[in-house]
């Protein structure tokens, strides 16, 4: 279905983070501070007073620590139930907590921080919040990773890199920053492949908020981005591999995957190979979703543009048949004066149109009736064709220019359509990619 381009918000006005960030300024205790009142280092015996005021510090310290992981619960059970503006205001409580308790230059705070910018990334669809606290955590976390010597430490901090790169290339791939998207994320696979190499078996743990295969989908993403075709086509294959192993091969998961790679091979002018992976992606959606739904009338009208982009006569028939499907379905599913219907008519009109069908007309007449201003319009378009044709032939076209010229416009506006679809595609499987619910697709600057 499609959709307007996602609404890029900015970051000047945090003003929950603003907020947090200067009462954690005003109540953390910097970290020397927290070891001489936990350890003194006078030699004298300790008074009743003294010892008193040590337990009270102790229990002092002890309050952040204890919130910190109630508010770590808190946030998994707010993702859990999809409450994903809440989940994101305890990721912000974490970060202070954090901060408070392990002190700002601490990895865990860069970690918290990760954590935050991958939460505005994926619960709130706010690429420029993420890049900004992603980037806040990045110097921390590179520093503590190369001076670290626990191997526990070193692959939560891996983990935490994972995140914050991904999170980074995601946001710059949101922007249509394609070259910066594509750097981030080669910086997340290569930390991923460090840390498979820190677990003996080479497989990482379940717990990691980016999965491999999420990496290899936004890879395969950023390289079709800056135009590295051959590239993103194995990215592609690559995650739907990892997906019919894990799911099976009729998951919706696939459906995206093999319309971008239908896209990709539109663009090497592989139009049956496009065709192929349509039609794959066409009968998942009928498998889940019915043949009347939205899901199924957005592939059925896809099959139809890609068979009218080949150019083959034999073709013709069959784009006819899917654009007559995606209508259908579209007005049984959303009703005939929804947009998208609209739009699949508008779609099926022109290509008439191009072609010379006068038919255009009866199914203008049957779906508005004779006196409908559309009705009206393909008339008058008509008329004007066939006066074309009475004038010495200014009009006329043979049927391999008319096909020439359809591919031509197609080919312009197929550009603009599969840009608005990849940034709509990208937005729903960025945000609640791991929480099957409604797609937030816009996101208020104001609204944090």
């Amino acid at each position: 279905m499609r959709a307007s381009p996602i609404q890029i918000p900015t970051v000047s006005n945090d003003t929950e983070w603003d907020f947090c960030f200067h009462l954690s300024q005003q109540t953390k205790i910097p970290a020397h501070q927290q070891t001489e009142e936990l350890y003194p280092t006078s030699e004298s015996e300790e008074s009743e007073e003294d010892t008193e005021a040590k337990e009270k510090t102790i229990d002092y310290m002890s309050l952040p620590r204890e919130k910190l992981v109630q508010s770590q619960k808190k946030t998994a059970q707010l993702i859990k139930e999809k409450m994903n503006t809440q989940a994101n205001k305890e990721l912000i409580r974490c970060v202070i907590l954090s901060r408070i308790t392990f002190g700002e230059e601490h990895w865990k705070c860069a970690q918290a921080l990760a954590s935050l910018a991958y939460g505005y990334l994926t619960l709130r669809g706010l690429p420029a919040q993420a890049k900004k606290h992603a980037e806040s955590a990045k110097n921390t976390l590179l520093t503590w990773k190369g001076k670290t010597t626990s191997d526990k430490e070193k692959k939560e901090i891996l983990g935490a890199l994972v995140m914050l790169y991904y999170t980074l290339g995601v946001a710059w791939l949101l922007q249509n920053h394609g070259r910066e998207a594509y750097f981030n994320l080669q910086k997340a696979d290569g930390n991923m492949k460090e840390l498979k190499e820190l677990y003996k078996g080479g497989i990482c743990p379940h717990g990691l908020h980016v999965s491999e295969k999420d990496l290899t989908v936004a890879l395969g993403r950023a390289s079709l981005a800056i135009h590295r075709l051959n590239l993103a086509l194995a990215y592609f294959e690559k995650a739907v591999g990892n997906i019919i192993a894990t799911k099976g091969d009729r998951t919706s998961d696939l459906v995206t995957l093999y319309e971008e790679m239908a896209q990709i091979e539109q663009l090497r002018r592989n139009h049956d190979q496009a065709i192929q992976y349509l039609q794959q992606a066409h009968s998942i959606c009928i498998s889940l979703f019915t043949e009347v739904s939205p899901q199924t009338a957005e592939a059925s009208a896809l099959l139809a543009k890609a068979y009218t982009t080949s150019g083959e006569a034999r073709h013709m028939d069959v784009a006819k048949i899917y654009f007559i499907k995606s209508i259908s379905a579209y007005q049984t599913a959303l009703g005939p004066e929804d947009c998208e219907t609209l739009m699949a008519i508008e779609d099926f009109y022109k290509w008439l149109v191009h072609n010379g069908k006068k038919e255009c007309l009866m199914i203008q007449i049957l779906l508005y009736g004779s006196e409908h201003s559309k009705s009206r319009d393909t008339k008058n378009v008509l008329t004007l064709l066939q006066r074309g044709h009475a004038e010495g032939g200014t009009g006329k076209m043979t049927q391999k220019e008319s096909s020439g010229n359809w591919e031509s416009q197609q080919r312009t506006e197929k550009k603009t359509h599969w840009r608005r679809k990849f940034q709509r595609r990208s937005s729903q499987y960025y945000c609640h990619k791991r929480h099957e619910g409604p797609v937030q697709r816009k996101g208020n600057a104001n609204d944090q």
